[in-house]
């Protein structure tokens, strides 16, 4: 083989390379994002102040408010003079698999990160840090999980706090009765008919859960958590382009201070940020 041979194989092989690289770059959801112009994000409605529903229908909460920030961040990064942001409601069980489909390319409401997820999808920067606890009703002589022995515990199926809620009755021998629920709502509607005498959740959200319906009084919640929840924005697995943009946009907000902005709008009605949720804004702040 001459060298004007080897130069034009040479060019070939470089030609080829392009295209792969070329095709794979349009399979990225940034790239779908920058040729559409649309960024599709889920939601699960039942998840207040993480993600709700307003009164003309529209998502709100903390979570909701992150991912416009990163909507609003990756258009500035791309150039675009607009970026349509599409909402997809979701229930508990099926935001993941929404984001494994395409469904959505973000997911943003309480969902923890934990590695056997991890095996399905990728994650952002951690978002909030909460603990699971349990409700119960304020009469009852209830006060540690070891109390609800022989007693029935509402949950929802197919969050953490289903399975870690089994992993703690299990490890202190509490023999008690998991019950199964879809949603928040449900949780509690059992817990007001005494078919359960407690409901397990995320301790912000079953706060928010009883406070929303005027009857804070009512209840009362475990004086202990026996888990620790880190939220963060569920993205599509092996995606390192949108995992990028999206953590750009959190350490943004981390770093200036903005986030301050979107917690006291949410969460601000329980006080300043704990001690701990402070530390992982500032530890998440990363510099560009």
């Amino acid at each position: 083989m001459d060298v004007r041979q080897s130069v034009k194989l040479i060019g070939l092989l470089l030609a080829g390379l392009m295209g792969i690289s070329a095709a794979y770059a349009q399979t990225g959801a940034m790239e779908r994002i920058r040729q559409d112009g649309v960024i599709k994000f889920g939601y699960v409605a039942g998840a207040a102040p993480f993600s709700s529903r307003d009164e003309r229908g529209e998502p709100q909460g903390y979570s909701v408010d992150l991912c416009r920030a990163v909507a609003e961040d990756i258009r500035v990064r791309l150039r675009l003079p607009r970026l349509e942001t599409r909402w997809v409601a979701l229930t508990s069980q099926e935001r993941l698999e929404a984001v494994q489909s395409g469904r959505v390319d973000v997911e943003c409401s309480t969902t923890t990160w934990t590695l056997s997820r991890q095996e399905k999808v990728d994650f952002s920067l951690i978002t909030f840090v909460d603990g699971a606890s349990a409700l119960t009703s304020a009469g009852a002589d209830i006060y540690r999980l070891d109390d609800l022995k022989d007693k029935r515990i509402a949950v929802i199926r197919g969050t953490t706090t289903f399975t870690v809620l089994a992993q703690a009755l299990k490890s202190r021998s509490i023999a008690a009765t998991v019950v199964p629920v879809s949603d928040r709502s449900e949780g509690l509607r059992l817990l007001q008919a005494g078919k359960v005498e407690g409901f397990a959740s995320d301790r912000v959200t079953l706060i928010e859960l009883v406070a929303g319906k005027g009857g804070a009084s009512a209840y009362k919640l475990l004086d202990e958590d026996f888990s620790i929840e880190q939220y963060a924005l569920a993205l599509p697995r092996g995606d390192h382009d949108l995992r990028l943009a999206v953590n750009r946009a959190l350490a943004g907000l981390y770093r200036t201070g903005k986030i301050n902005d979107i917690y006291e709008r949410w969460l601000g009605k329980f006080g300043k940020p704990s001690l701990l949720l402070s530390a992982m804004y500032f530890i998440q702040g990363i510099s560009e």
